[in-house]
C-alpha cells in the first residue's frame, strides 16, 4: 500500500492577499469560478455538501451547483432523498469547493432555504428528458432489489410520459444554500496557507486572515 505518511505535495501557486479580495465575497467566489472554468477543472461546480440527521450525525456527498441567486448557491434533489430528510430536520449545512489543480477550496457554512416551485419548475424543463424520467423512476435512497429494478421503473416512466412533456415531481426541487462564513483557501508552500474567511454579521461582510 502507498505510504499515506509520507505522500507530500508542496503548493507553489500565487498567494491570496486581501487587497486581491472583492468585498464580497459572492463576487469573490465568482473569480474564482471563472478561473477554474477557464484551467478546465473537470466539473468546478461539483461541491461537498455536508447535512446532519435528526440525531446530529453527519452526512457528506458531492451535488452540482446549479445557480446563483439572491445571495446562496442552488442544488436540486429528491425532498425524500437522505439530504432531503437531513434539511428538513435540520436546515443547517456546509458546502466545499475543491479545485484540486489551482490549489483551492472554498468552504461554506451556512442555512438552507427550498426554492419555490416556479423555480424549481423552471430548471427542471432544463434537464434533458432522460433526467427528467430518472427523478421519477428514482426514490432516491431507498434501498432496490437490483438495477433491474431501477430499469423497469424507468421503463414504466418512460411509458408513463410517452408523447408528452415530462412535468416535476412534487417530491423532487430545489434548495438555495444561504452562507453565514465563506472561506477562501490558496495552497502555499510548506503548508503556509492563506486562509481568508468572510463573516456576515448584522448583515455585513467582514474578513479576517486565518493561521493556516
Amino acid at each position: 500500500m502507498t505510504d499515506l505518511a509520507r505522500m507530500r505535495h508542496d503548493y507553489a501557486s500565487h498567494g491570496l492577499a486581501e487587497s486581491e479580495c472583492a468585498a464580497d465575497p459572492l463576487d469573490q467566489f465568482q473569480r474564482w469560478f471563472a478561473e477554474a472554468v477557464a484551467a478546465g477543472v473537470t466539473e468546478p461546480n461539483a461541491m461537498v455538501l455536508a447535512t446532519v440527521d435528526a440525531a446530529g450525525r453527519p452526512t457528506t456527498r458531492h451535488v452540482l451547483l446549479k445557480g446563483l441567486s439572491e445571495g446562496g448557491f442552488e442544488f436540486f434533489t429528491n425532498y425524500a432523498s437522505s439530504k432531503g430528510m437531513h434539511l428538513a430536520a435540520n436546515d443547517a449545512a456546509s458546502l466545499t469547493f475543491g479545485w484540486l489543480a489551482l490549489h483551492r477550496q472554498v468552504n461554506l457554512v451556512g442555512r438552507t432555504t427550498r426554492l419555490s416551485s416556479d423555480e424549481s419548475d423552471a430548471y427542471f424543463a432544463l434537464r434533458p428528458r432522460e433526467a427528467q424520467l430518472g427523478a421519477w423512476a428514482s426514490s432516491q435512497s431507498v434501498p432496490l432489489s437490483g438495477r433491474q429494478q431501477l430499469e423497469e421503473q424507468l421503463a414504466e416512466a418512460a411509458r408513463r410520459f410517452e408523447s408528452q412533456t415530462v412535468p416535476r415531481p412534487a417530491h423532487w426541487g430545489g434548495y438555495r444554500f444561504l452562507p453565514r462564513s465563506i472561506e477562501f483557501w490558496q495552497g502555499r508552500p510548506s503548508r503556509l496557507h492563506d486562509r481568508l474567511r468572510y463573516d456576515l454579521v448584522d448583515g455585513t461582510w467582514s474578513l479576517a486572515r486565518l493561521s493556516p
